[in-house]
């Protein structure tokens, strides 16, 4: 089981841990990217996931923590990785804990061959960079199929 701790924190990939309420409070009412989403669908996306991260304000496996970020990477963990749904709760904010995720995620050593690793962001390119995340040099060879549905 991959636990790592520092400063009074905790991430953890023991989905066991994660708490779905607060992670869907948060996706469905605060990030731009999915505001409105059902229940049952973030429930599902964490269910069909490779590796969940959960960020924890305490030790999570000595119980009593509370969760405090999240982040998901969709992926077949050799090929293509896709990171998701990366957020640490406003009033966790400034405490190094999205870099701390964001090292922990890219040397984790299911993602560490990974050819391709992408991820969509609006306002966190200066996080990503840091890990090694550019802009896509030839946009034009990608393709997206959009569904718009009520929670869009």
């Amino acid at each position: 089981m991959d636990i790592w701790k520092s400063k009074g924190f905790s991430i953890s990939t023991k989905k066991e841990y994660l708490d779905v309420e607060l992670i869907h409070n948060f996706l469905s009412q605060e990030a731009y990217w999915s505001k409105g989403i059902p229940k049952e669908t973030v429930i599902k996306s964490i269910e069909h996931t490779a590796l969940c991260f959960g960020v924890y304000k305490g030790e999570v496996d000595h119980g009593g923590s509370q969760q405090v970020g999240f982040a998901r990477v969709v992926s077949d963990l050799a090929t293509f990785a896709y990171l998701s749904d990366v957020f640490i709760l406003p009033e966790y904010r400034k405490l190094g804990l999205s870099k701390w995720l964001m090292d922990i995620i890219c040397n984790h050593h299911e993602l560490k061959e990974v050819r391709r690793f992408m991820l969509a962001t609006n306002d966190a390119h200066s996080l990503y960079k840091k890990f090694g995340f550019e802009e896509i040099s030839n946009p034009e060879r990608l393709m997206q199929k959009v569904r718009q549905f009520p929670y869009q």
